[in-house]
């Protein structure tokens, strides 16, 4: 050792500690991989995301050829750093050298080269992957020795390396990463996503038109009164019925309709022919079964019955594509801004009816909607009476005046846009 120059040394250190930087910012690079990136660049055809992949599909062999180059580096630094010392300082650089070598290695090996594979993973790892893959190649038999005894270690804790999570997102997790897509996708586009994922919370009573909203057609009406209700409807599917909506008879399309009368058939009897079966929906199904269920049915529309099957309301397939897309200009009921009527004071004038899920979201309040669908709903709930007119009343934080009761309902509420107290 004393025949080596001390240039020498000291070349021989600065080469082991980019050596052992290298290693160290290979490690973080390789882990801070995006791997829904590295994937999409692999299906592209990118070469160095596939050897980085490559690489990733098995981490305990790649860890391992990391650890073990790093390792051997730091060690062979040590020593070659004591050697130097020794010809610079003689036995005080002895005792220096460690303190020294450590700060350098912290610095120059350790905390600098893992920062920039953090901030730049692609750029350090795709280079990287060339010389990991050929020391994979080189160290193979000393890799696979030591992931063996490893891998042992952790079987007597009865863990496997393959019994990791892998990469699948949940909803809430995949929510996450929309929202942090920022500009690469539009604003727009991300509601859209988000709404898909948020189906699954929403329940199809959560979007039906209630019982006491379908505009459906008494068969037992005059004949008369059946015609014009036809010809003034505002759907293309009414619902006909006897007496009363628990005696549904099914929908019929305002086509139908159309062909019996270009036909001179339009009578009573030949409109009951031309009804469509009713297809039922159990309250509490979430909006993407449901969606499902239409698409493999082949169906448009269906009435949301109960446990005892009582009819509580009417849902569509438009319905359901409204919580996607948001509300379709040629839907015909009054859009939820209507029932929203804004005051001088800064208070909002709101129909008792309206949903309180619409609510929330026109307005960007926090209504509870685990209970009630609608803004009477949870008056009623909260009250437990049926109200009279000018009371007042803190709702869910908000302040609210009952306007108008009618009907045992409240028909209007005046509230305050103010938030929650804590």
């Amino acid at each position: 050792m004393d025949d080596i120059s001390t240039s020498t040394l000291l070349i021989a250190l600065v080469v082991l500690i980019i050596l052992s930087a290298f290693f160290s910012s290979s490690e973080t690079a390789m882990m801070s991989l995006n791997r829904y990136r590295l994937r999409h660049l692999t299906k592209e055809g990118h070469k160095s995301a596939q050897r980085a992949s490559d690489l990733l599909d098995r981490p305990d062999r790649l860890i391992g050829l990391i650890l073990i180059g790093n390792n051997l580096v730091n060690n062979a630094a040590a020593t070659v750093a004591s050697i130097l010392a020794l010809h610079l300082l003689g036995d005080l650089g002895v005792a220096l050298a460690p303190v020294v070598l450590t700060l350098v290695m912290l610095l120059f090996a350790e905390v600098t080269p893992k920062t920039m594979a953090a901030l730049y993973p692609e750029k350090i790892a795709f280079p990287a992957s060339i010389v990991l893959k050929v020391l994979l190649t080189a160290f193979y038999p000393v890799v696979w020795f030591v992931n063996a005894i490893s891998n042992g270690l952790l079987a007597l804790l009865r863990i496997k390396p393959s019994d990791g999570s892998g990469d699948a997102l949940s909803s809430e997790e995949l929510r996450t990463v929309v929202a942090e897509a920022g500009a690469m996708i539009p604003r727009r586009h991300k509601d859209m996503l988000v709404s898909i994922l948020d189906l699954e919370k929403v329940q199809v009573e959560d979007v039906m038109t209630p019982r006491a909203d379908i505009r459906g057609i008494d068969i037992n009406d005059d004949w008369n009164s059946i015609v014009k209700q036809l010809t003034h409807a505002q759907h293309t599917r009414l619902l006909l019925y006897r007496d009363n909506i628990d005696d549904a008879v099914g929908f019929v399309h305002a086509r139908d309709a159309l062909r019996l009368l270009s036909k001179n058939q339009f009578t009573k009897s030949a409109l009951l022919r031309a009804v469509r079966e009713i297809y039922f929906i159990p309250e509490g199904t979430p909006l993407n079964v449901q969606l499902l269920k239409f698409q493999r049915n082949k169906e448009r529309i269906g009435l949301v019955v109960d446990e005892y099957g009582d009819i509580q309301g009417l849902v569509t397939l438009e319905d359901i594509l409204e919580e996607i897309v948001g509300d379709f200009t040629t839907d015909m009921a009054p859009a939820p801004h209507e029932e929203i009527v804004p005051q001088p004071d800064g208070s909002y004038l709101v129909e008792g009816s309206i949903s309180l899920r619409e609510l929330n979201k026109e307005m960007g309040w926090d209504f509870p909607t685990d209970g009630p669908k609608t803004l009477n709903g949870l008056i009623l709930e909260h009250l437990e009476e049926i109200p009279e007119a000018n009371i007042s009343i803190r709702l869910a934080g908000y302040p609210l005046e009952i306007m108008d009761v009618k009907d045992n309902m409240v028909k209007t509420a005046r509230i305050q846009p103010q938030l929650k107290r804590d």
